[in-house]
């Protein structure tokens, strides 16, 4: 890539910009929670078909999915956005805040839509490349599994990709700063919920009951020595009892207790070990003090790995727009989820950052672009929709290199 290409890819973003900054206010104020993205989804369709995509709309319930082909190239692309919203009450008090009472753009999807949005109309008005590009718009990322359910209805094999990528905002990186990582980038996340059935009785006469209090009250502290005793002390693993109920009245031994665990780790061996460790312990607890455990074990998103030539060429697009100063090579590992990981246990590809900001530019919502995401004061850094644009238009050209 030529710096002359470089600045006019960003100086055509720049331009364009303003449209897609009002584009992503108005899904902004409108946002849809999963598999209810109709008005977003349908708006994105439409601006699509204008800049002369194929478009496929109903892909994985609400999904999206635009291919533009050039030339006789035999690579084909895949860069994906979500468009969900989170089922928050928002406290910006912008003037492009939800309208939507309980239900806002707390992650920014709203910009990571804008964003390709951008990206595919300066790629289908100015973009040189030979080969085949599909953008995939997602629904229902925040825990509903959309990336899921697209491949369920047939997107790798509508849409084949020898490699796919994405992009998400990170709040205390610079605006506008990329960041990178090469192998696990993003923890698994599974769901635990646990029973402990004992033999209910009156608070006075314990000896003739089997507390499931104690019992489940002992599982509690029995599953803090897995990662310190279990897990090799150089992995990554997270076991949260997020709930823990039981009983309503004071001298009343409940029959059942119940918890509810997270469970995150950033391997796929670990996070199988996790799920052993926890499942015997929860019935070895239980039987040791006269009761009896059920575990619902239910497997959530996956490790979200980034293959290495993929990230090595994200890490070469991100030098040349944003120079060293601004690029971050090997970024830490990241606790949260993201259901692209099942995009990458079919397709090679990489997970990109980009920085949101971290208070301290001069943006009269730096604030806010700072805040942490599912926050209820969160709000997108309108200035990564241009460099978020550039960075996707560089990447697709230099993916699908025309001859």
């Amino acid at each position: 890539m030529s710096d002359l290409t470089i600045q006019q890819v960003l100086a055509r973003a720049e331009a364009q910009a303003p449209e897609f900054v009002t584009f992503r206010r108005d899904i902004h104020q409108h946002p849809e929670l999963g598999f209810e993205e109709h008005r977003t989804s349908e708006r994105v369709a439409d601006c699509l078909q204008r800049y002369g995509y194929t478009v496929q709309r109903g892909v994985g319930g609400t999904g999206v999915v635009a291919q533009l082909r050039r030339g006789n190239g035999p690579r084909r692309l895949g860069l994906r956005a979500d468009m969900d919203a989170l089922p928050i009450v928002e406290a910006t008090g912008l003037p492009h805040a939800s309208q939507h009472a309980g239900v806002m753009h707390a992650c920014g999807h709203d910009g990571h839509t804008a964003m390709l949005l951008a990206a595919a109309r300066q790629l289908a008005e100015h973009g040189e490349f030979d080969g085949t590009l599909n953008l995939i718009f997602q629904p229902a990322e925040e825990g509903l599994g959309g990336a899921l359910k697209m491949m369920e209805d047939g997107l790798f094999e509508q849409y084949p990709c020898d490699a796919i990528f994405a992009m998400h905002n990170m709040p205390g990186y610079p605006q506008g700063h990329l960041a990178l990582r090469e192998g696990a980038a993003m923890a698994s996340s599974d769901q635990v919920f646990i029973t402990v059935r004992g033999v209910g009785g009156h608070g006075a006469m314990p000896h003739k009951a089997a507390d499931p209090v104690v019992a489940a009250s002992s599982l509690v502290m029995a599953l803090q020595t897995v990662v310190s005793r279990n897990v090799d002390p150089l992995a990554m693993a997270v076991i949260t009892v997020g709930a823990f109920h039981a009983g309503e009245a004071n001298n009343v031994i409940p029959e059942t207790a119940s918890l509810k665990l997270s469970v995150r780790s950033l391997d796929r061996e670990v996070r199988q070990l996790l799920r052993e460790r926890i499942t015997e312990l929860a019935h070895a607890q239980a039987r040791s003090l006269g009761c009896e455990a059920t575990v619902d074990y239910r497997a959530g998103y996956a490790v979200l790995v980034n293959t290495p030539a993929e990230t090595a060429l994200a890490r070469e697009v991100a030098l040349a727009l944003n120079g060293p100063e601004r690029v971050l090579l090997q970024a830490p590992a990241l606790p949260g989820s993201e259901d692209f990981a099942f995009m990458l246990e079919r397709v090679p590809g990489s997970y990109v950052l980009i920085g949101n900001g971290d208070g301290h530019d001069d943006s009269p919502y730096a604030g806010h672009s700072a805040c942490m995401v599912h926050n209820p004061s969160y709000d997108f850094h309108d200035s990564n929709v241009a460099r978020g644009a550039a960075f996707w238009v560089l990447l697709a050209q230099r993916f699908l290199q025309a001859a």
